[in-house]
């Protein structure tokens, strides 16, 4: 069965592992963010362990694929693992507080990635429907979430959590230039 576990020590070699087998939490940045996070483990793990539980968004800007830097969000990761414990992926969720909104830059409330050795196993849905259960708990009115037109997998996923579309879009070069969907799931 999936759960979601917060990351700590315990399951980081198994992130490690998946980083260094080239695969990124970053749907967008890819390796990009692979690169960063190895750096940021090798110079401090504890503090990247803390750094990915960040409710007050006290930590660094974002970087953008562009270079350029915006505010950070509110936000954390959860790691995705199975009942053994084995590193499945990671999915993020992001909010500002006090509304449903998300600043322009911003494409959704949530992301996910699930490593390509347990793809098709039913993780991403699973972990998208806990994250759910914890958005509701900020109560907000909705989540939005994007996925690539050609995505079909991750359109099951969003669909499989209620999740309808409410806008199609070309992303901005910087951010590969292809044709989006953003779903909107309503909590």
């Amino acid at each position: 069965m999936t759960r979601l576990a917060r990351p700590d020590a315990a399951l980081l070699p198994a992130y490690v592992a998946a980083l260094h087998r080239d695969w990124s939490p970053d749907n967008v940045r890819g390796l990009v963010t692979t690169r960063e996070q190895l750096a940021a483990i090798d110079a401090d793990a504890a503090a990247f362990l803390e750094s990915l539980d960040d409710r007050e968004a006290r930590g660094a800007p974002i970087t953008l694929p562009d270079g350029s830097t915006m505010p950070r969000l509110p936000g954390y990761v959860r790691w995705i693992i199975d009942d053994a414990r084995d590193f499945c992926g990671a999915i993020n969720f992001r909010w500002q507080h006090g509304t449903a909104d998300l600043p322009d830059w911003v494409p959704g409330h949530i992301g996910y990635a699930v490593v390509p050795w347990q793809q098709r196993r039913g993780h991403a849905t699973r972990a998208l429907a806990l994250i759910l259960d914890e958005a509701r708990a900020l109560g907000l009115a909705h989540v939005d979430l994007t996925a690539e037109a050609d995505n079909l997998a991750s359109h099951a996923v969003i669909t499989a959590n209620g999740g309808t579309i409410i806008d199609r879009f070309t992303k901005p070069d910087a951010h590969g230039g292809a044709e989006t969907l953003r779903f909107r799931i309503r909590l």
